[in-house]
């Protein structure tokens, strides 16, 4: 419809109201889409013992309470650096500008537009010079949902990436902790090799001296010569595998290697403390390790879990797109209009013109699409279906962890006691095998056998503080890293709002 007078005014009432007639008419079909949350295979309990009794810790920054300032200082650098928190953040933009350009289809759209014309024509009107302008609007009415769907599946996934990005942060934490444990634990063995490389090495020059005065024989100068041989290709080794260590570490984190190596120099006594590895003196604490606290009912852990968080938004947005997708099957109702003004000039005189039109409505009704658009509905259904599947693996995948978790944590507790006795036992078995053999009331392959009873067991004993302290990594990130999902769902839609 289309004026410039008043008396246009019951024309537009009637359209409006012809507008409204349909749009109630329409929405009498109600469209079905499949639940957007389902139920999840989630045990009653949990099937492993809890660590500290459910003491609680912070494991929002969990890091910062072992009691090593490098630790922390680490994971904030690999934090920064991290290529995969790069990428989750690159989601989140995406994932926000999805969600407003999916939110901007529910409301008109508003354009401008403006022309000049000169015109010049064989009759009594001289040459003329028109200008006009006009706001043009248009709009679908959005009566089966498919614009709603379009924005709840968009809001769905902007959620999805938040949680993502948490995800992200708290793996780079993890992988970072267990880098440098697994570093600390690596300098701990080479300490030991050099000692029992420097023992070796000793036997050997004492063995020397009694086979040139005969009293020992050339054999076990030989074997001691190859005993001390075998010691420092071990601490050789073990040397390698440090420096690679501290490579991956400069990595992972993007401090220069220089700088990393002075400072982990600089905090050894501290992470030996914290991390509850002990030189080969002393022996650790069989309690050592954070408090983290871990709920009795498995469904408050596991909502607690990003990644489960997002597969479940998965699911919705799923949802939101079979709904959407059904809309596409039904009548669309669209609606246009535009106010404006026109100025006329010729011979000297201007002639100004106002105008405005509403329409046309205009209803668009599927006729044929040789099943392109059932074919849509169905692609979206395997898709919902396939995400659900998805969703209760990962429900399954995070009992898994946080079991696993709990299991290696107890494990290591009781196995800490019998490695210190054991270690214990063979030092002073070593030592006094060492005083007979110097005595000459041992042989040489008492002597070996007990070092190497000795050193199996000072390599234990570091190992199972490195797989303890791996154990509780691995519970942290288990249990979500302190993600709070209302943090999450609601700086999506502030964000998402203020867009």
């Amino acid at each position: 419809m289309n004026s410039t007078h008043p008396a246009a005014a019951p024309a537009r009432r009637t359209t409006l109201a012809l507008a409204a007639a349909a749009a109630l008419a329409l929405t009498g079909c109600a469209l079905t889409a499949p639940p957007a949350k389902v139920d999840a295979p989630i045990p009653a309990q949990w099937q492993a013992a809890l660590p500290h009794n459910g003491d609680v810790t912070d494991l929002n920054q969990w890091w910062r309470n072992q009691g090593d300032p490098l630790l922390a200082q680490l994971v904030e650098a690999a934090q920064a650096a991290s290529p995969t928190l790069a990428q989750a953040s690159a989601r989140i933009a995406q994932s926000r500008a999805d969600r407003v350009a999916a939110g901007s289809a529910l409301v008109p759209n508003v354009d401008f537009a403006a022309s000049a014309q000169r015109m010049s024509q064989q009759s009594s009107i001289p040459t003329g010079t028109t200008v006009q302008g006009a706001f043009q609007a248009s709009w679908e009415i959005d009566v089966f949902g498919a614009r709603r769907s379009a924005r709840n599946a968009a809001q769905a996934r902007l959620e999805g990436a938040h949680a993502g990005w948490h995800e992200a942060r708290v793996s780079v934490a993890a992988e970072t902790a267990n880098q440098y444990y697994g570093l600390r634990a690596c300098e701990q063995m080479q300490t030991v090799a050099l000692q029992d490389a420097g023992s070796r090495a000793h036997t050997a020059r004492l063995t020397e001296l009694s086979s040139k005065a005969g009293f020992v024989s050339p054999a076990d100068a030989a074997m001691a010569r190859a005993s001390a041989a075998d010691g420092r290709n071990r601490a050789t080794a073990q040397r390698a595998t440090c420096d690679i260590a501290v490579k991956g570490l400069s990595a992972l984190t993007a401090v220069p290697e220089p700088e990393l190596r002075s400072r982990l120099a600089a905090g050894a006594a501290t992470a030996y403390a914290a991390a509850s590895i002990a030189p080969p003196a002393a022996a650790p604490s069989s309690n050592a390790g954070p408090a983290i606290a871990i709920a009795s009912l498995p469904a408050q852990v596991l909502s607690q879990r990003p990644d489960v968080y997002s597969a479940e938004r998965d699911v919705a947005a799923a949802s939101y797109d079979v709904g959407g997708e059904q809309a596409q099957r039904y009548p669309r109702l669209s609606l246009s209009g535009s106010v404006g003004a026109a100025n006329f000039r010729t011979g000297g005189q201007n002639t100004q013109l106002d105008t405005w039109t509403v329409g046309p409505l205009a209803l668009q009704l599927p006729v044929f699409d040789a099943g392109r658009r059932h074919a849509n509905v169905d692609a979206a259904q395997a898709r919902y279906d396939a995400t659900v599947v998805a969703y209760r693996a990962t429900i399954r995948n995070a009992v898994r962890e946080v079991e696993q978790a709990l299991v290696t944590l107890n494990a290591t507790s009781e196995r800490a006691a019998d490695a210190q006795t054991a270690l214990a036992g063979y030092r002073a078995a070593f030592t006094a095998t060492e005083d007979r053999y110097k005595n000459g009331m041992a042989s040489l392959l008492e002597l070996e056998d007990a070092r190497r009873m000795r050193l199996a067991a000072e390599n234990t004993v570091i190992a199972l503080q490195q797989e303890r302290s791996a154990a509780w990594v691995a519970l942290y990130r288990a249990a979500g890293g302190g993600w709070n999902p209302a943090d999450v769902t609601n700086t999506a839609n502030a964000t998402a709002n203020n867009r």
